[in-house]
């Protein structure tokens, strides 16, 4: 079985790294088959172009264009006040997480509020703030997303499968566990594809996101990663826990996205802070953000939730 594994993942390798070599990401708006000029041109004659920053009204004069961006994984655009009725299905793509040891409930109770304000797509916990998150947003289409085996990722796949069985039971609607990162360096596939597909078994109907730790990881360690993952039925490949030594990069989402393809999502958290950080992220392929600074992003307000922290 190890050897079979093996061989799997040296042949993923190679394909992935000739695909790399050989052709450049498609340009999200473009790949999505939604860029404006194929929807007619901008009611803005002043300032036509999907660059346009001028009179912050795209969310009713070019609407196919905000779509895009939010098919490309983008979670807010700018918009002035007063330009009319404004869609309402253009700001679910964002986990809004508070994972510290020290949170408290008083806390949680705050995240599960401002997420119920903002229409985030999920809040995001350690396992045993699921059920009081469960009772505060079960009214609401904000979902519950609980870590496992997090940060370390270093748990027994049983250990990790139990964790998000149990989470799921208590009303956990995603899990995002983190990878084997001492088996993957050790090369031993074989574990690492087992760890993953314990979880996404445990964790059915929910679906699993794969943090990888990038920070952590070689390049073709995060090929690998990636495509273990793929294989392994997760939902999305995640590029951090916010524990790590770094952060999610715009390289490490394009390399991810470049890796699973369109049916498989790409997260990026660690360290996204701000709007300009989340379009960046989009731009390169990301389709879910996490961030506990989710209100300061949404709203500009530089101060809002300066203390949450991962």
């Amino acid at each position: 079985m190890t050897r079979e594994v093996d061989r799997l993942v040296e042949l993923i390798t190679a394909r992935v790294q000739e695909r790399l070599g050989s052709s450049a990401q498609p340009a999200p708006l473009v790949k999505l088959g939604l860029a404006p000029r194929d929807r007619g041109p901008c009611d803005n004659d002043e300032a036509p172009g999907e660059d346009c920053a001028g009179c912050g009204a795209c969310v009713v004069r070019r609407p196919w264009a905000v779509r895009a961006l939010e098919g490309s994984g983008a979670m807010r655009v700018g918009a002035s006040a007063g330009i009319g009725e404004v869609p309402t299905d253009l700001a679910r793509l964002i986990d809004h997480t508070l994972l510290k040891p020290e949170a408290t409930r008083a806390e949680v109770v705050a995240l599960c509020e401002e997420a119920r304000k903002h229409h985030f797509a999920s809040v995001c916990v350690n396992t045993t703030w699921v059920p009081l998150c469960k009772a505060l947003l079960g009214s609401t289409d904000v979902m519950v997303c609980a870590v496992v085996g997090f940060p370390l990722g270093a748990m027994l796949p049983t250990a990790k499968a139990y964790e998000a069985r149990d989470a799921v039971r208590q009303g956990a609607r995603e899990i995002d566990m983190v990878i084997n990162i001492g088996a993957l360096k050790s090369k031993d596939y074989e574990t690492v594809f087992e760890d993953i597909c314990r979880v996404v078994k445990a964790a059915a109907p929910a679906g699993v996101k794969v943090i990888l730790e990038t920070s952590a990881l070689t390049h073709d360690e995060k090929v690998v990663a990636c495509a273990l993952s793929k294989l392994a039925g997760a939902a999305f490949v995640k590029t951090s826990t916010g524990f790590g030594k770094g952060g999610a990069t715009v390289e490490d989402v394009a390399l991810m996205r470049a890796m699973v393809g369109s049916d498989v999502g790409v997260k990026a958290s660690g360290g996204v802070r701000t709007a300009e950080d989340v379009v960046k992220m989009a731009q390169a392929g990301a389709n879910r953000i996490g961030a506990s600074a989710s209100v300061a992003i949404v709203t500009g307000d530089k101060d809002a939730g300066k203390a949450k922290g991962y």
